[in-house]
């Protein structure tokens, strides 16, 4: 039988999180979501009952604070952090050639920095409580180049992306010496490209770089987070998983 956790996700609202999310409560997993949009979680669903919800801008430092003093009221302890929050300026993705410094610093700030303040506090807690487990979300672009001829107008992939995708992976092996023998773990996933309603041209170009599938489902993701939330994978640390059906060979 799969151990209870108490699990806090940051975005779960998003394509990726959301679907964790009912997964990890299909589990049986108590699950505390900060989302600047909870809209998803307004369904009916009997999966809701360990479901707690807290509408928070996690861009903003004080809001980390308020998500961790949220969720200390509602669990005794905290199990598990997986970060899927994605929070991007209305002209993101715009090209290398058209970009604005104040929209690159504004993600750059929101994706990346906002995440290290919120791994400041997240720190602090886990530290004094002596165990913790972090799953971040980077991308094969955060350690590989896009293959350009794939993309087409509608498309692209904005060169800010991979730099805050490398990031995180940095982050992710920065964290796991830095907490060493502190029994806290902490891991990145990086998957390939997700459906998301893209132009057929760009998923048959795509596929050619593939194994069997092509583009991944959310759901796709859901039993490589399992693993890294079970204590068999306890000496697992420090490492980018990679799922991309093969399409960084």
């Amino acid at each position: 039988m799969t151990k209870k956790l108490n699990i806090l996700v940051s975005g779960g609202n998003g394509l990726i999180g959301y679907s964790l999310c009912e997964f990890l409560l299909e589990e049986g997993h108590n699950v505390l979501v900060g989302d600047i949009n909870l809209s998803k979680f307004k369904k009916k669903n009997k999966l809701f009952k360990n479901l707690y919800l807290l509408k928070v801008d996690l861009t903003k430092e004080k809001n980390f604070v308020k998500l961790l003093n949220f969720a200390k009221l509602k669990f005794d302890k905290i199990d598990s952090f997986i970060n899927c929050s994605y929070p991007k300026t209305r002209d993101w993705g715009k090209g290398l050639l058209h970009l604005e410094q104040e929209s690159l610093n504004n993600n750059l700030k929101n994706q990346l920095g906002s995440l290290l303040i919120f791994l400041k506090h997240l720190s602090k807690y886990f530290l004094k409580q002596k165990s913790g487990n972090i799953i971040l979300f980077s991308s094969i672009y955060g350690f590989a180049t896009p293959n350009f001829n794939d993309y087409t107008d509608k498309i692209y992939s904005p060169i800010e992306y991979g730099a805050i995708k490398a990031g995180i992976i940095s982050i992710t092996k920065y964290l796991s010496k830095y907490f060493r023998n502190k029994g806290i773990r902490v891991n990145c996933i990086s998957p390939g490209g997700i459906e998301d309603g893209q132009e057929k041209k760009f998923k048959n170009n795509y596929r050619k770089h593939c194994n069997s599938k092509g583009l991944l489902e959310p759901n796709d993701l859901r039993f490589l987070v399992k693993f890294l939330l079970d204590e068999k994978s306890k000496y697992i640390n420090g490492q980018n998983l990679i799922i991309d059906d093969g399409w960084s060979l």
